[in-house]
């Protein structure tokens, strides 16, 4: 099965620039990358332009109107444009470890979704893997014991042990738990079913539970990706979360009708 890994981005050249060099070193090729543009300015499209004539990945630039934080709009233009049959939602601010999508294809199974996992960095981390001069996940690695002390990350297990497939990843239920729009996977017919994101909801905040809710209550059976997937969420300030009670109540209204 080909894959589309949907990168989203916003003005933030430096980590979407490591987030990509990231892909670039996957130790499964078969894929596309489509990035989901919520309304950057000029200078992304030009970084893309440049990164395109130089990088082996396979890559499409989505782009609206910057309107606002429509993530869910965004990410139904990119999935229009994606042709892999299985879709793995990244967000731009998340660098990647090399076996990242040969994970995400292990795990990926007819009639499944796959909310994936993360680890967050600190600030200062993040500034100090910013100001290399390329993404060197070797040299990452290396350091992930004294990161760990440091508290520049959250986790280290997950990191270095990856465990396999099995009945303990599946969700017998919904819950908001766990679910991390920043890294996720499905069928794009079963994402197509549902209408894709839904697009009502604008502002930071729970248009993933959203969209993993309705999954589910189609018939998709979700499986968790921790000890496997994680990524590596680099730091950024608190996004503005004004519409984010809106869009829980959205959600709960939504669960609550299709109990009834």
């Amino acid at each position: 099965m080909k894959i589309s890994v949907i990168v989203a981005t916003y003005n933030r050249i430096d980590a979407l620039s490591f987030v990509l060099q990231s892909l670039e070193t996957q130790t499964d090729s078969d894929f596309e990358v489509i990035v989901a543009d919520d309304g950057s300015k000029a200078d992304t499209t030009e970084f893309l332009n440049a990164f395109m004539q130089k990088t082996s990945l396979s890559i499409q630039h989505v782009w609206q109107e910057d309107l606002g934080f429509r993530l869910a709009q965004v990410r139904n233009l990119a999935m229009a444009a994606s042709t892999g049959e299985y879709l793995i939602f990244l967000d731009g601010d998340c660098i990647v470890q090399p076996d990242f999508v040969e994970c995400h294809r292990q795990l990926a199974q007819p009639g499944h979704l796959v909310t994936g996992s993360r680890v967050l960095l600190n600030e200062e981390l993040t500034k100090t893997l910013l100001s290399w001069p390329r993404w060197n996940f070797a040299a990452f690695r290396s350091h992930l014991l004294q990161y760990r002390l440091s508290g520049g990350i959250n986790k280290y297990w997950p990191i270095v042990i990856k465990l396999g497939d099995g009945a303990w990843r599946l969700y017998r239920k919904f819950v908001w738990r766990r679910i991390k729009g920043c890294n996720m996977a499905c069928w794009a017919t079963d994402a197509k079913a549902i209408g894709g994101f839904d697009e009502d909801m604008t502002g930071w905040g729970h248009e993933d539970a959203d969209f993993v809710f309705r999954l589910q209550h189609s018939g998709i059976v979700r499986k968790s990706g921790s000890w496997s997937t994680e990524v590596f969420h680099l730091f950024h300030r608190i996004h503005d979360q004004s519409n984010a009670a809106e869009n829980a109540r959205r959600v709960r209204e939504k669960i609550v009708a299709k109990a009834s």
